[in-house]
This record gives structure tokens, C-alpha cells and sequence, in this order.
């Protein structure tokens, strides 16, 4: 039987997606050479790139199957609202949407208890207008054919499901999204000890936050 986190995730897909620039973005917000710590890491796709970008990488992901793909990293096996390294990182890197959780405070207490004074947290999520344009359908990553399918909206969250297709096979992903305003966010960020810094993207995507 093929392996599968517990928030769903099929670990065989994740490897075959490749780098999409994400690695970049955290490159040129990051001060040269600066450790990354990677929360949420799944297979490496963004840790092996920044690795290879002169950043030294500590990798931490729940699932045991997800870790064992990572190279080059120091791996570590926990949840994010557990970890608890007692040590700080120039960079703390919390991509693929995490925030867009209703548990938003608790991600970013971790991110502020690793974050070094003069750090920079680098995040991704779903800004609202990804909210308000979002469709079913989908396009290709690498050799993966990635479709979103079963969009149901309750209040603020967002239910789909991510269909993933390549060499003959299939595999899908149930997908959940809380909508926050800008504002929302920022308050969030506070209340965790964070102060939002600057959007690394013109689609909103990616920010940066140093601690307040």
C-alpha cells in the first residue's frame, strides 16, 4: 500500500514535483549563506535547492516516509506545533500554505521561537484573492499532471480535492483552506510576536517577517 501522512498526502507524488522557484524566493530574502529552517519539509523539493544555494538546512517533517527522501539535510521528525529545537535560525521557512489553518497561532509561536533577532520568517499562503479566483481544473508540474476537483466553500474555508496524475497512476489529496484578510494575518503574526516585513512576490504569495 502506498504511504500516506496523516493529513493525507501521498508521499510517492512528492518527489516526482519539481522545484517551482520557491527556493529562489527564499534565497533572495535570506542574508548569504544563512541556515534555513525548513517546517513542514515533506520530501526536500525546496530544502535539496536551497542546500545546493549555499544554505546549511534542518529539515523537519511528521511523517518518517516524507524525511527519508531528504539528502543533505539534518532531518528531524516532529510535529511543527511540537518542535522545540532550543536553538534559532537566520531563516525559518513555512511554505505550501500551512498558515491557511484555523491552528495559524500555534505554527507561528514555532516560527518565533526559532527565529533569530535579526532572522527573517519567510511563508507562503493562500492570499485572498487565490480565494476569490479559484477554479477547478489544473495544469502540469514537470511530468505530474496536477488538477483541483470537489471545491465547496463553508464560510471561510475552502474544501477540494487535489488530483495528481503521472506515469500511468493517480493519487489524490484532500485540500482544507481558511480564508484570512491581510489584516487578520498581520494581527495573527502579532499575536505570535511577529511583524509582517515585506510581500517577496507580486501575487501576494510569499511575505517575509522578522520578530517584533
Amino acid at each position: 500500500m502506498d504511504a500516506t501522512t496523516a493529513d493525507g498526502c501521498p508521499v510517492e507524488v512528492y518527489p516526482l514535483l519539481p522545484p517551482a522557484g520557491e527556493a529562489e524566493i527564499v534565497h533572495a530574502a535570506a542574508t548569504a549563506g544563512a541556515a534555513v529552517l525548513d517546517l513542514g519539509c515533506g520530501t526536500g523539493r525546496i530544502a535539496h535547492r536551497l542546500i545546493e544555494l549555499g544554505h546549511p538546512v534542518t529539515a523537519v517533517d511528521a511523517s518518517a516516509e516524507m524525511l527519508a527522501h531528504v539528502r543533505g539535510a539534518e532531518a528531524v521528525r516532529a510535529r511543527i506545533e511540537d518542535l522545540d529545537l532550543g536553538r534559532c535560525f537566520g531563516v525559518v521557512l513555512l511554505a505550501s500554505h500551512l498558515v491557511n489553518q484555523p491552528g495559524i497561532g500555534t505554527l507561528l509561536a514555532t516560527v518565533e521561537r526559532h527565529l533569530a533577532a535579526d532572522g527573517r520568517a519567510v511563508i507562503e499562503w493562500h492570499p485572498p484573492s487565490w480565494f476569490d479566483s479559484v477554479t477547478e481544473g489544473g495544469g502540469r508540474l514537470g511530468d505530474v499532471l496536477v488538477s483541483l476537483t470537489g471545491i465547496v466553500g463553508e464560510g471561510p474555508v475552502l474544501h477540494a480535492v487535489v488530483r495528481y496524475q503521472s506515469r500511468g497512476r493517480s493519487w489524490e489529496q484532500p485540500l482544507s483552506a481558511r480564508r484570512w484578510s491581510e489584516r487578520e494575518l498581520r494581527a495573527h503574526l502579532a499575536e505570535a510576536g511577529l511583524r509582517f516585513g515585506r510581500w517577496c512576490t507580486g501575487d501576494h504569495r510569499w511575505f517575509t517577517a522578522n520578530r517584533a
